[in-house]
């Protein structure tokens, strides 16, 4: 081989191409080539051990191979044409579908420039080339090496991302037909199911609906489910054991549900209802009411066990946001199906609901202030089992007060409060939570 003085040698010199071309035939025998893939694939590995897995290492051998191959048939031309190989693409869908994260593709790519730069500098001095044909070899190797891996950093993101949001894609849409089948009622296999969905339906869990209101729900679909999807978590750690499983049902709503841990002394049914082992009625609602800020809302169930308290969980919350979102503005931000129970069930028919707010309220059902005060008197009247001195203490006035105005009362009414009691309290049950558009008269 001839050789030049080092100002005339250059990395496009025409020795440097010589010198290439020959250690390119040699490299590019089989047996050469694999020695090549399986010390540059070693190195590689060697960094990042979590790529020694079979299928992964098979995967990786098929890219560097294929790399090799293209990269050595064109390193001898001036031109740089670039074409990445197919196994390049496999090898970045791999990685995505294992649930490895991209810097690991970027990482992989980076380790092996410098595991090719290691290997070309051991073979220029086996080979004993003089210095300035050495030096002019490794610019050239340096210079495609680096032209080659971004470009192909570049076009493989676009393949790991393109395929991470496939897997995401087909992942979710698993979660959301296993829960729609759960909730349907359809024979699943427990454990299965559990797998698929990432949580456990063998535990106790309270479920619950989150949305936003209307017109406050942000730029974006993405924005909105994020900030539902961090609201959610935040508010299965404070109030169970962090455990959470959400499904977006639509672009400004969610579905949750908490994993709860068994608390001493609850009351499981057959069923799977435990209303106790969560702690008193309402507990859950005031832990949460303490994390949620416009323009989020959140609907509660009751808690309960196993797949049909899942599923029984759910429709409490979705019946519960029913009542919240027919109430009037400006109620409370969280709200739980059982203190709105009799009024969802009552109000599943608006127009016998309206019958019997007119019906037992009679007089007490206008729109007033006075009217609206007496409702309020008898309410609370009512849910301190009668008591005037506990009424008075719940309503911030004179225990005399609460008699002259429950005395007020039966006179409008006509008969004796004890004489229809329910129905009074189912009525004003209704009006507490649906507000004056319940009234009888006004329009919905």
């Amino acid at each position: 081989m001839t050789t030049a003085s080092p100002d005339r040698i250059g990395p496009n010199s025409e020795v440097v191409r010589d010198w290439l071309a020959e250690y390119v035939y040699e490299t590019m025998r089989t047996e050469t080539l694999e020695q090549v893939v399986d010390r540059l694939d070693s190195a590689i590995i060697a960094r990042i051990p979590e790529l020694a897995d079979r299928d992964l290492r098979r995967d990786l051998a098929a890219s560097t191979r294929a790399h090799a191959r293209v990269m050595l048939s064109g390193i001898t031309s001036d031109t740089f044409e670039y074409t990445l190989p197919e196994e390049a693409h496999a090898f970045a869908r791999t990685i995505a579908r294992r649930g490895f994260e991209l810097r690991m593709l970027l990482r992989t790519y980076h380790v092996g420039m410098e595991a090719v730069l290691d290997y070309m500098t051991e073979a220029i001095d086996q080979r004993q080339a003089p210095q300035e044909i050495e030096r002019a070899v490794m610019l050239r190797l340096f210079e495609r090496a680096t032209k080659w891996v971004s470009m192909s950093v570049e076009m493989l993101t676009d393949t790991y991302m393109e395929e991470r949001e496939r897997v995401l894609r087909a992942a979710l849409n698993r979660r959301t037909e296993t829960i729609r089948a759960l909730l349907a009622g359809d024979e699943l296999d427990t454990d299965q199911a559990s797998a698929r969905l990432g949580y456990r339906l063998g535990q106790r869990h309270v479920a619950f609906v989150l949305w936003t209101d209307e017109g406050e729900s942000g730029s974006g679909d993405g924005e909105v489910i994020g900030l539902l999807e961090r609201v959610a978590t935040r508010v299965a750690t404070e109030i169970g054991n962090g455990r959470v499983l959400t499904v977006a049902s639509g672009s400004s709503g969610m579905w949750a549900w908490a994993g709860l841990d068994d608390l001493p002394g609850a009351d499981a049914s057959q069923n799977g209802r435990a209303d106790q082992g969560a702690g008193e009625p309402g507990a859950v609602e005031r832990v949460a009411a303490g994390l949620v800020e416009p323009p989020v809302r959140i609907a509660f169930g009751v808690p309960a066990g196993h797949v049909a308290g899942f599923r029984q969980s759910h429709r409490e919350a979705v019946a519960a946001r029913h009542v919240a979102e027919r109430g009037p503005a400006g109620a409370a931000r969280v709200i739980g199906y059982r203190e709105v129970e009799i009024a969802y069930l009552a109000g599943a028919d608006d127009t016998a609901m309206r019958g019997l707010i007119g019906r037992e309220l009679r007089a007490l059902s206008g729109s007033d202030p006075n009217a609206a005060r007496l409702r309020e008197t008898l309410h609370a009247y009512l849910k301190s089992h009668r008591s005037p001195e506990a009424t008075a203490k719940l309503l911030g006035v004179h225990k005399n007060t609460v008699r002259y105005r429950i005395q007020r009362i039966e006179e409008l009414l006509g008969y004796p409060i004890e004489q229809r009691s329910l129905p009074l309290e189912l009525a004003l049950a209704c009006v507490a939570v649906y507000g004056v558009d319940a009234l009888p008269g006004i329009s919905a």
